[in-house]
């Protein structure tokens, strides 16, 4: 029985302050493993993004303007340059579902607006086969990049970025 001085405030047994403080552990934790399963924080090695480090939010869908970050398509090229397993690409969202992407000689534009210049070949000296135009399907981005080697939609080996390939939305920290 806890005894009370007059103006004391009351002692709480031990026991009861020991399981507050390990449920409190408990929350804490469980809400980190959340967070760390919706967020990551990316390093990007490649110069076709002026950041360096990007905050990710899993899950979620960009807007246009926004940062993709996305896993790339297989393909032999890719492969080439990035190995059997490459990271994670992320690029800038220039057209979203319902927007007109169009070609002329190996300039992309989006809704009219010029976006991107393909290249012929590769830094290696590989030909780039150009990437699709017209309406962007529901669900899939047309996105690239300023950088002249970035490796983005307008190349056949990425495309349009699908909903399944979507890892979330970037963020730039650095």
């Amino acid at each position: 029985m806890c005894v009370n001085k007059i103006g004391a405030a009351p002692r709480l047994p031990k026991r009861l302050l020991i399981w507050s403080g390990l449920a409190a552990v408990a929350i804490s934790l469980s809400s980190l493993a959340a967070f760390a399963r919706d967020h990551a924080l990316m390093i990007n090695i490649s110069p076709s993004l002026p950041y360096w480090a990007i905050w990710l939010e899993r899950g979620v869908m960009p807007a246009h303007g926004e940062i993709i970050v996305f896993d790339p398509p297989p393909s032999a090229l890719l492969t080439a340059h990035f190995g059997d397993e490459p990271k994670p690409f992320t690029k800038k969202v220039l057209g979203v579902a319902g927007d007109r992407v169009t070609r002329k000689g190996r300039t992309y534009f989006v809704n009219g607006r010029v976006v991107a210049t393909a290249k012929r070949k590769s830094m290696r000296g590989e030909p780039l086969d150009l990437g699709p135009t017209g309406l962007i399907p529901h669900g899939c981005y047309f996105a690239g990049t300023d950088h002249k080697d970035g490796f983005d939609s307008r190349y056949a080996a990425i495309g349009w970025i699908c909903r399944p390939r979507v890892l979330g939305v970037g963020r730039p920290i650095l």
